[in-house]
């Protein structure tokens, strides 16, 4: 059977490409996200009430994988690359529906111009499209004693080195974001390189809001090189 859904929302978010979103939620509060409910659902009335909590969860799509199917086995990066389990034992993003779900702090509510929800720690790429929204209920919903299968912990920290043109670069731009230097660290503290790829020598780039951060990972270090005016898609 089929079942048609319409977006509620859609996300703005300074992740523009899949390449360095946090692998989980909450790892990277620097990060500036919003959800703008859509019409006919940007109504005051949709979400009274949910400013008395503190969490939510967000049901979206996978919409830049969405066409390329899915894989009964994955590879997770927490295995290392090469080990094998099943799509439905994983959060891959190629699933037989490309649904996703993310529990995001809830920081506030604007009503000022439609809806809008403003979210820390969310893992979500720019332009995602909503499909719900639910409030986090912890009496039911937390459970301490839970096992986490081969995800038993948050990934290691890379410390991180600032170049000095770096620096230089980040004092230089005329209006950037207040948390940029924050976000930068959290999103290359987690080592957002595929797992299989160990090349301290490789410089990558890491896209986050209008900039190209491009960085080295050596020694349990993530060096950050410089930061460019990324190109315009």
């Amino acid at each position: 059977m089929n079942y048609p859904f319409a977006a509620v929302g859609i996300v703005h978010s300074p992740y523009k490409e899949k390449f360095g979103i946090p692998r989980q939620p909450s790892l990277a509060p620097a990060a500036d996200v919003s959800v703008e409910l859509l019409p006919p659902y940007n109504h005051p009335d949709t979400v009274r009430g949910l400013e008395a909590f503190s969490h939510v969860w967000i049901s979206f799509v996978f919409h830049q994988t969405a066409n390329r199917g899915w894989q009964a086995l994955v590879r997770p990066p927490r295995l290392g690359g090469n080990a094998k389990v099943g799509v439905f034992a994983s959060r891959s993003t190629h699933r037989p529906n490309p649904l996703g779900l993310s529990l995001v702090e809830l920081r506030g509510i604007d009503l000022s111009d439609g809806v809008r929800l403003q979210l820390a720690g969310a893992d979500l790429l720019d332009g995602t499209p909503v499909l719900d929204i639910k409030p986090y209920i912890p009496f039911v919903e937390a459970r301490p004693e839970a096992l986490g299968g081969f995800v038993d912990g948050p990934p290691p920290s890379l410390h991180i080195v600032w170049s000095e043109q770096a620096l230089q670069q980040l004092a230089a731009l005329p209006a950037p974001p207040a948390a940029l230097p924050q976000l930068i660290e959290q999103v290359l503290a987690q080592d957002p390189r595929p797992a299989y790829q160990d090349d301290p020598q490789r410089v990558y780039g890491v896209r986050l809001y209008d900039y190209n951060i491009r960085f080295r990972v050596a020694d349990a270090h993530a060096h950050v090189l410089e930061i460019q005016l990324a190109a315009p898609n």
